[in-house]
């Protein structure tokens, strides 16, 4: 079956968008580990949703690197040149979740930083609005 790439796009941008979401309420409370990962994965679909459709391939599953996925739109749309500071969200891929990701600590007491957690919002939303132009 053929799959309609325009809503497929629009599937994977639904659940970043959504996901952002979430993750802002996980950072107002004080769930930073957590919302961390949540931005990354947001900044994440976001650019699937938008590699999907421009590139009309499932090829952009191959990473999880939003440093990968940025520099796949930078050659489709100059535009993302914007958002490259965004690929500093790849740091919280792993280890925001698991403890042998951070060798001697404890995510969900590591991560304690409400800066950090806002810093990542905003990286995450710029990827997010960016993607949301786009696909108009």
């Amino acid at each position: 079956m053929k799959r309609n790439h325009e809503k497929e796009a629009l599937r994977w941008f639904t659940q970043a968008s959504d996901e952002f979401n979430d993750a802002d309420d996980l950072r107002k409370m004080k769930k930073f580990y957590l919302a961390l990962f949540h931005f990354q994965q947001a900044g994440e679909k976001a650019l699937i949703a938008f590699l999907y459709l421009k590139l009309k391939s499932r090829d952009v599953f191959y990473t999880h690197s939003i440093a990968d996925l940025s520099e796949m739109a930078i050659e489709i749309d100059s535009d993302f040149e914007d958002i490259n500071p965004s690929k500093k969200l790849d740091q919280y891929y792993i280890p925001t979740r698991y403890p042998n990701g951070l060798p001697g600590g404890i995510p969900s007491r590591f991560f304690d930083d409400p800066k950090e957690a806002e810093d990542a919002m905003l990286l995450a939303k710029k990827i997010v609005d960016l993607v949301e132009i786009k696909l108009k």
